[in-house]
């Protein structure tokens, strides 16, 4: 097979995934060339959250009526989700249906083996996808290359529902394993240089949950990366219940078999794990009360009304023109820092009214908005470096106060 510069051939993935899933690898953090020289992790948030698009200046200061009977977000809009070339429907839509096993062959798996795999008891479904390696640096990155309307499938439901991982797979940009970005200190938005090869810039990162798999590139790219075909398969079924001796022996004595838990990062939707910080009120109004409560002197309605302003309480939830996500408007980078869970749902979702209005309590209150008067708006500022912004922010809070007293 032939390779192209900064690609691996199969047998070098295989055996440095297979290594990997042991846990014979120690990779600390590494230094990589971003674009223009820069590397390294980022250290802390660069930018505050950037608002959605601007209401109307008459319609700024009406505190929103439906509040208290307003049901949260927890998903993104289909308006912002990908179609047809990333998937075919909003990510809300599809049916995930993570794997419970990974496996990697030696060479390509048939179309007539994956129908007998699926025959195996316990089996719903299998499926194989292009795996290989790229290196920067001198560090080899292990990817998948999938085609992104069937892959979609086969992630956990936040990955499903994530619009940029499927705009950077469809636009040949590189999608990071979330826990890979970090060990090896990507930033968002960078270029990395493949060793011998193109620049791949870095548009998304997510909690794949696919043990050894440091991220995803398109279905194309892979093969002009002279990735190998089919190399990786994916089964679905019941947990802990797949005959994984019947898969290897399907694949070849030599595959390797690995188990995709939740407690490897995993593919399930993880299950609530304890109310959180705030749970899950049924209306904005009570949202908004309890988040307030995570930081002591700072009154809910400053919250309301950033989520007003940002996003309309989720009814725009961006991407802006900034890259502003989810209902509050985060910058991933801000989100990175300062996201937290606030259903217990075992997640930090930057779509999810439950994580994101308590993350902007966490993020107002770690500038001193519970301390009131200047602090509080140097905080708000902080949330978006205008200064009208923090006037139309607070107008609109002393309106909700008096609307809702």
């Amino acid at each position: 097979m032939r390779h192209l510069p900064g690609s691996v051939p199969l047998r070098t993935f295989v055996a440095g995934l297979a290594v990997a899933i042991a846990g014979v690898i120690v990779m600390g953090s590494l230094f990589l060339v971003t674009e223009g020289g820069a590397g390294a992790a980022e250290r802390s948030p660069s930018r505050a959250p950037a608002p959605a698009p601007t209401l109307r200046p008459e319609a700024a200061l009406v505190p929103d009526a439906s509040l208290p009977s307003s049901r949260p977000v927890v998903a993104v809009p289909a308006e912002t989700a990908e179609t047809a070339s990333t998937g075919g429907t909003a990510g809300t839509d599809i049916r995930v249906t993570p794997p419970s096993l990974m496996a990697i062959a030696q060479s390509k798996v048939t179309a007539r083996t994956l129908r007998e795999m699926a025959k195996l008891p316990h089996v719903t479904k299998a499926a194989a996808v292009d795996g290989g390696s790229v290196r920067v640096s001198g560090t080899a990155l292990r990817l998948l290359a999938v085609d992104p309307a069937r892959f979609r499938q086969w992630t956990p439901k936040a990955v499903a529902r994530h619009p940029e991982v499927w705009r950077a797979l469809a636009g040949d940009e590189f999608v990071a394993d979330r826990a890979a970005a970090k060990r090896l200190s990507l930033v968002l938005g960078a270029e990395y240089q493949l060793d011998g090869g193109p620049r791949l810039r870095l548009a998304a990162s997510a909690a794949l949950g696919l043990p050894g798999i440091d991220g995803l590139i398109g279905k194309d790219l892979g093969r002009r990366l002279g990735f190998a075909e089919g190399i990786v398969v994916l089964v679905h079924g019941e947990d802990g219940l797949i005959d994984r001796n019947g898969v290897k022996r399907l694949l070849g004595g030599t595959a390797e078999i690995v188990p995709v838990t939740s407690s490897s990062g995993g593919g399930r939707t993880p299950s609530r794990t304890s109310e959180g910080l705030v749970g899950r009120p049924e209306s904005y109004l009570e949202l908004y009360q309890r988040s307030a409560e995570l930081c002591p002197g700072l009154s809910w309605t400053v919250l309301a009304a950033i989520g007003q302003v940002e996003s309309g309480h989720g009814r725009n939830n961006g991407p802006s023109s900034a890259g502003a996500l989810g209902p509050m408007q985060f910058m991933p980078a801000t989100w990175k820092a300062y996201g937290v869970d606030g259903d217990g749902d075992g997640e930090t979702d930057i779509w999810s009214a439950y994580d994101a209005v308590p993350s902007a309590a966490t993020y107002l209150c770690a500038n001193g908005a519970g301390r009131g008067g200047e602090k509080l708006r140097k905080a708000v500022w902080f949330y978006n470096h205008s200064w009208a912004y923090v006037d139309r922010v607070l107008s609109l809070a002393d309106a909700y106060a008096r609307t809702y007293s």
